[in-house]
């Protein structure tokens, strides 16, 4: 493999959701460089980093049935028992619910947690308060998916933040998809919640860092051996 191939090969590919952002920030790099050379270089940077936000690694997911992936990258920031959103219908009674919290710097694209139907798609309007605040899983816009399994369904949130203003989906209702698919992205630093069914137990920390479609939060099956993966 010839040096330039090897560069290339470590350079993770970008979603095309960040072409016309990475675009803008280019051109307004060029616009700054002929204004102010010190301002186009901080554009630059700024052009490299939009870039960087959009990644979209490979990524290799456990495929057993039960396993509960992160649906992002970041870090665990609340693992509690909440009662969940009204418009996901997952009942009255409080469900364990496990928080990724992500910032600017972390890969944005959201990856499904389970293997299952998407059996709701339910968008909520809302505020813009700082993300990791336990408030913002009532008060944030939102976006929320109801996946159906044969171990239970599972809720899981897009939560926009601080920063974010802009939450994307790509799927739809009655769609099936499998763990570690893509199923949406957020901009610019967000958050998002998974809700499990009664009785889970974590398999995850506050506090430690999840990679999205990889870090097992769950296993809903904690008595079953066996897992293959799928790499992408």
């Amino acid at each position: 493999m010839s040096i330039a191939n090897s560069i290339r090969a470590q350079i993770p590919p970008i979603h095309p959701e960040g072409y016309p952002f990475i675009g803008g920030f280019a051109l307004a790099s060029l616009l700054l460089f002929w204004i102010w050379t010190p301002l186009g270089w901080i554009g630059t940077l700024l052009t490299v980093w939009c870039a960087l936000f959009f990644r979209d690694p490979v990524r290799v997911t456990p495929l057993r049935e039960g396993v509960v992936v992160s649906p992002a990258d970041g870090r665990v920031s609340l693992i509690s028992m909440v009662m969940p959103p009204a418009e996901l219908g997952l009942g009255d009674k409080p469900l364990l619910r496990i928080s990724v919290f992500m910032s600017v710097f972390n890969c944005h694209v959201n990856r499904s947690p389970v293997t299952g139907r998407i059996e709701r798609i339910a968008y909520r309007p809302g505020a813009f308060i700082n993300a990791e605040l336990d408030k913002a899983s009532e008060d944030n816009e939102r976006n929320s998916l109801v996946i159906s399994t044969p171990d239970g369904r599972i809720g899981v949130i897009q939560i926009a933040g601080l920063v974010a203003r802009r939450i994307v989906s790509f799927v739809r209702e009655g769609q099936s998809i499998g763990a570690g698919e893509r199923f949406g992205l957020i901009r610019f630093g967000s958050r998002l919640d998974v809700y499990l069914p009664e009785g889970s137990k974590a398999l995850v920390a506050e506090g430690q860092t999840a990679v999205a479609g990889e870090t097992v939060l769950a296993d809903l099956r904690l008595g079953d051996g066996g897992r293959t993966w799928r790499t992408d």
